[in-house]
């Protein structure tokens, strides 16, 4: 879906959310979570209904909220390693990118 290049502000958005979303799950509040994991996602969507389709596929799974709520992290997580690794190097030293969320990225695209 975006042919643009990702943007310092994307990525600063899509980091806070995703902080968001872990600090929520941490605190077992799922939907809240999710959403969070979602807004990542849109801060800066590669396709099309890739969300959208993704939720037809927990659903018609019947998982339990907690685990769509991993499915969203990991989904959250990949997007933001590739919107991340898709910078400058100009544009990594204008974002803070917490170094602890490149850690658990490695190995996750």
């Amino acid at each position: 879906m975006s042919e643009k290049a990702v943007t310092v502000a994307e990525v600063r958005q899509a980091q806070e959310e995703f902080k968001t979303g872990d600090a929520h799950y941490r605190d077992k509040e799922f939907k809240e979570a999710i959403a969070a994991f979602r807004k990542t996602v849109e801060a800066h969507p590669y396709e099309e209904g890739h969300l959208d389709e993704l939720q037809k596929k927990l659903r018609a799974g019947n998982f339990k909220l907690q685990q769509e709520c991993i499915a969203y992290m990991g989904c959250a997580a990949v997007h933001l390693s590739r919107m991340i690794s898709e910078l400058t190097e100009d544009q990594r030293d204008q974002v803070p990118v917490d170094e602890s969320l490149l850690d658990a990225f490695k190995g996750w695209n």
